[in-house]
């Protein structure tokens, strides 16, 4: 179990670098915060590679997520472990990006119809309601890339799955900062249940602090114009949760039930990140004389088609 451990870490790890290299280009082009929309895909690639890990190492575990009525239930554990996996280095590489992006998208929102709602219904707990929230924007920000890679560039009008994506994100970005702020002892971030550790100094105060970004930023992504500035302001908040609060906890983790949930927080508060960070990639950046400009160039778009 150690070694499943090490490998699920070592597997996110080698996507990230993989993808900081591939986007060296688009990180030395972008400015500011820009340099962080330019990695949004890489921070969505990294965590799919180490829950496609997980997924093959833990399979005879995850068979239990799997519904009773679907035959051969250990296979499709181990389709969606390659699955994730494949899709983890497209999207870092940037190959075959827009197929890749549908093809998430199906499969999460998929995983809430199918796993999540069902368990959801049986009971009152928020905390599965809100698992079943966090899958849900996993898939719009897939959608969203989709849709906008699907659109092109040169095509400055918003499709219906980008503004899918952009309004799915946005609702459960301002549940979570509501439930951030009503109950601050959980750990901020995608609000589970975990509670913050005794050694984070003011945790009341991270917790409202998170909720209002998640509040501001749903309500400017709805609002078209500041859709990016909104995406990116959320992104950054999730990004520095998973390195100064989610990593120092797997870090001191002592167990390996307990590296194991560190790990999990850790890629899974990264993935949320750059979910967010994939509705802001196909947002307008800023106008100029009436005319909208797009984060992404034509030249980039094709590359991926």
């Amino acid at each position: 179990m150690a070694l499943s451990n090490v490998s699920i870490c070592v597997a996110g790890v080698i996507v990230l670098v993989v993808g900081f290299v591939a986007a060296r280009r688009e990180l030395q082009e972008a400015v500011g915060l820009d340099k962080l929309v330019a990695v949004g895909r890489v921070l969505f690639a990294a965590p799919l590679a180490a829950f496609g890990v997980e997924h093959l190492v833990l399979g005879k575990v995850i068979i239990g997520a799997v519904p009773v009525f679907m035959p051969v239930r250990l296979f499709w554990v181990y389709f969606v472990a390659v699955a994730l996996i494949a899709a983890a280095f497209s999207l870092a590489l940037g190959i075959r990006v827009r197929l890749t992006a549908t093809l998430l998208a199906i499969m999460f929102f998929l995983f809430v119809v199918m796993l999540h709602v069902p368990n959801a219904v049986k009971g009152h707990d928020r905390i599965v309601w809100n698992v079943a929230l966090r899958d849900l924007s996993f898939g719009a920000g897939a959608l969203a890339l989709a849709g906008y890679l699907w659109s092109g560039a040169r095509d400055r009008s918003e499709n219906v799955a980008v503004w899918i994506g952009r309004v799915v994100v946005a609702v459960v970005l301002m549940i979570y900062g509501v439930e951030l702020i009503l109950f601050p002892q959980f750990a901020p971030g995608v609000p589970l249940g975990k509670l913050t550790p005794s050694w984070v100094p003011g945790p009341h105060v991270w917790a409202l602090l998170t909720g209002l970004v998640c509040i501001g930023g749903g309500v400017a992504i709805l609002i078209r114009r500041y859709c990016r500035d909104g995406a990116t302001a959320v992104g950054l908040v999730m990004t520095l949760l998973t390195l100064f609060l989610y990593l120092p906890i797997l870090l001191m983790a002592s167990g390996v039930p307990a590296v194991l949930e560190g790990a999990n927080y850790v890629w899974d508060t990264m993935l949320y990140a750059g979910a967010v960070l994939l509705v802001a990639e196909g947002a307008p950046r800023e106008r100029r004389n009436d005319s909208v400009v797009y984060a992404g160039s034509a030249s980039t778009i094709d590359s991926v088609r």
